[in-house]
C-alpha cells in the first residue's frame, strides 16, 4: 500500500468548491504554458530581454510586479544555494491586500525595528523554484530575514492565499497568471508548507530560548520547509489526465 503523502491529503478531503477551483486553475497553467511555448518563451524568459545577460541576485522584472488592486507582488531571481535549480519566485502579499484580522506573530527580537509596518507590512506567501527547463520543481517556505517581511502566523498567511491574483496587463501578464493559478492548483501543499514552517519557527525557538538569539533573524535558518512538485503529477493526481 502507498504511504500517504504529507503534502497531498485524501482527495476526498478537499472541499468540492476549492477542487473545483484547482481543476480551473490547472486548465489556466496548461494554457498559459502552452501559449508562451508557441513563442519559444516559458514563464522565467518571459520576464526578461533573452539577448541581455541573465544575473544573480538581480530581481527579474527590474522593480518587482505589483498588482495595485490586489497588491499581490511578485519576482524572480537567482542565486547559489543548496538545491540546484535555475531560480526561484517570491510571491507576497502587501497590507493593502490583506484581511483585516491578520497580525504578525509576537516578537520583541533585537531586529524588531525592522519589520515593515502598516502600510508597508508584508507576507511572504511561497517560494516557487523553477529547473533548468523552466518547469516548477520545489515549493518552499523562508525565514523572515530572507526576504525582509513581516511574519504572519501561518493561518494568517493561508487566508491570504485567496487574495493573491496578479492581474496586470502588459509584458509580465501571463507569468503574474501562471503564478496566481499555482497558488491555486497546489493549493493543499502550500497550506501544509505554511504550518509545517511555523513548527520549524517552532522547535528553532526551543532550541535558542536559553541564548536569548532571534531566530527570526537566524542566518543558520533560511529555508523553513519545502517540497517537490510537478505539474504532470498535481494534475494525475487530481484526475485531470487520460490513463
Amino acid at each position: 500500500m502507498r504511504e500517504q503523502d504529507p503534502y497531498r491529503p485524501d482527495l476526498s478531503l478537499i472541499a468540492p468548491e476549492l477542487r473545483r477551483r484547482m481543476e480551473a486553475a490547472a486548465e489556466e497553467v496548461v494554457e498559459i504554458a502552452n501559449d508562451l511555448a508557441a513563442n519559444n518563451r516559458n514563464v522565467v524568459s518571459a520576464l526578461f530581454d533573452a539577448e541581455a545577460p541573465f544575473y544573480e541576485w538581480q530581481h527579474y522584472p527590474k522593480g518587482d510586479v505589483f498588482d495595485p488592486v490586489t497588491h499581490a507582488q511578485f519576482y524572480y531571481h537567482s542565486h547559489n544555494g543548496e538545491w540546484e535549480e535555475h531560480g526561484h519566485f517570491h510571491t507576497f502579499m502587501r497590507a493593502g491586500g490583506m484581511p483585516e484580522n491578520v497580525q504578525p506573530v509576537s516578537h520583541e527580537g533585537e531586529d524588531k525595528q525592522d519589520w515593515p509596518e502598516g502600510k508597508d507590512a508584508l507576507s511572504h506567501l511561497i517560494g516557487f523554484s523553477i529547473d533548468h527547463h523552466g518547469l516548477p520543481a520545489r515549493l518552499f517556505t523562508t525565514n523572515r530575514w530572507v526576504t525582509g517581511e513581516t511574519f504572519y502566523p501561518a493561518e494568517d498567511v493561508i487566508a491570504m492565499l485567496d487574495r493573491f491574483d496578479m492581474n496586470v496587463a502588459g509584458p509580465f501578464e501571463q507569468t503574474g497568471r501562471w503564478l496566481s493559478a499555482m497558488c491555486l492548483l497546489f493549493r493543499p501543499q502550500v497550506e501544509a508548507l505554511l504550518r509545517e514552517r511555523d513548527e520549524t519557527m517552532a522547535a528553532r525557538a526551543k532550541i535558542y530560548a536559553p541564548t536569548g538569539k532571534d531566530i527570526y533573524e537566524d542566518r543558520g535558518l533560511e529555508v523553513t520547509s519545502a517540497c517537490e512538485i510537478s505539474i504532470m503529477d498535481q494534475l494525475q493526481w487530481l484526475g485531470l489526465l487520460e490513463d
